[in-house]
């Protein structure tokens, strides 16, 4: 064996895709080719979802259709339902009330088609995420509207009230902006599931359980809780050098694939400003990017051999924020977004038709010998126990 290691498989390609391109020493992504910042801002979620699936835009007969059939799925089974009240009332976290539910869309009728099945999670995630927050607040579900798109369509289920154009562009541009970013955690653990030709239903699920840790699912509340605590532009200089002193990290800063700024933020604080300036607060618009040049100021004074730019966390908190939407739901909303790259990638994977099959490196003992539980007892007494 090489001795070679990468572990945790640092900078080992484990295959080829056309879906997305992460380079992070130049900070640009693609998108099915698209540079993020071309598509993310004029795309529909719709046409994002589309693209990732078929490589190329859709008609204008073809949108159609597909809004059609994304909305047709929007609603969920008996059974999920009364599996999200059963977590409403335990009051278990959204990302594991979301994991749970989406196993359970294995129930809906037609499944076990791969590209069925992909269109059910994408319309059904929305849903559940919406159902779950209502449940959890004692409201009831809310049915599902057809006439709306897949981003208003979600904000219309989480509040009852059907949003302006201004907010339902702002998640838009939110959802397709995160909607794929290469082989992360998440990504790669559905199509390890799916290279063993098990379904779509159980590969998006285990993904939903890798988002869920904390190394992946990243940190967009506590990067806003940041710009809360500091309160004023005139503090962010002695907030930020005391928690950097104390060996703090700023949330929202460093990426560990970007080396220079996070292409995504760019997108997020272009659509963030365009929403601010149209009925938001531009007081908080304007006190968090006071925060993000000062810290970007101190971090470069205090480690001037690091590139810590600013990631896709800051402006993602900052955007759905002001689009109203709780700190509790940001990861989960990130599912609603990723599971189009998700389905996307399962789909891909299952054109190559080969098992993901990575090998380890044995460090364990060697040579041992069989000692039968009473020879064990005998040298325990012998020996005195350790408890």
């Amino acid at each position: 064996m090489s001795d070679t290691k990468n572990q945790g498989l640092e900078g080992v390609v484990a295959a080829t895709t056309r879906l997305s391109s992460v380079d992070g020493e130049a900070g640009e992504l693609l998108i099915a080719g698209f540079p993020v910042e071309e598509l993310a801002p004029r795309a529909s979620f719709e046409e994002t979802a589309w693209l990732l699936w078929n490589g190329n835009l859709p008609t204008a007969d073809e949108l159609a259709a597909f809004r059609r059939c994304l909305a047709g799925r929007r609603n969920l089974p008996a059974a999920t339902l009364e599996l999200l009240r059963s977590a409403a009332k335990r009051q278990v976290p959204t990302m594991d009330a979301l994991r749970m539910a989406a196993g359970t869309l294995s129930l809906v009728e037609g499944g076990g088609d791969p590209k069925e099945d992909a269109v059910t999670l994408v319309a059904a995630f929305p849903t559940i995420v919406a159902a779950y927050w209502r449940l959890v607040k004692g409201e009831e579900p809310l049915e599902r509207r057809e006439d709306l798109g897949h981003a208003a369509s979600f904000l219309y289920m989480l509040s009852g009230e059907e949003p302006s154009m201004e907010r339902e562009r702002g998640l838009e541009t939110y959802l397709n902006t995160v909607s794929d970013h290469g082989f992360n955690a998440s990504t790669f653990t559905a199509r390890v599931i799916v290279s063993t030709r098990s379904d779509l239903i159980s590969a998006i699920t285990g993904a939903v359980g890798a988002l869920k840790g904390p190394l992946h699912g990243g940190a967009p509340g506590p990067a806003l809780d940041m710009v809360f605590e500091i309160g004023a532009p005139e503090r962010a200089e002695l907030v930020l050098r005391e928690k950097l002193a104390r060996g703090e990290r700023l949330m929202g800063f460093g990426h560990r694939v970007y080396r220079v700024r996070d292409p995504r933020a760019d997108v997020l604080a272009a659509a963030a400003e365009r929403f601010y300036r149209n009925g938001g607060d531009m007081r908080l618009y304007e006190l968090a990017r006071s925060v993000e040049a000062t810290a970007l100021r101190l971090l470069r004074e205090a480690k001037p051999d690091r590139r810590l730019d600013t990631n896709v966390e800051f402006y993602t908190a900052l955007l759905l924020h002001g689009l109203g939407l709780p700190t509790a739901l940001f990861t989960p909303i990130f599912a609603v977004a990723r599971v189009a790259g998700w389905t996307a990638h399962a789909l891909e994977q299952l054109e190559t038709g080969r098992l993901i099959r990575p090998q380890s490196e044995y460090v364990g003992e060697k040579g041992r010998r069989w000692v039968a539980v009473e020879e064990r007892e005998a040298l325990t007494a012998a020996v005195g126990s350790a408890c």
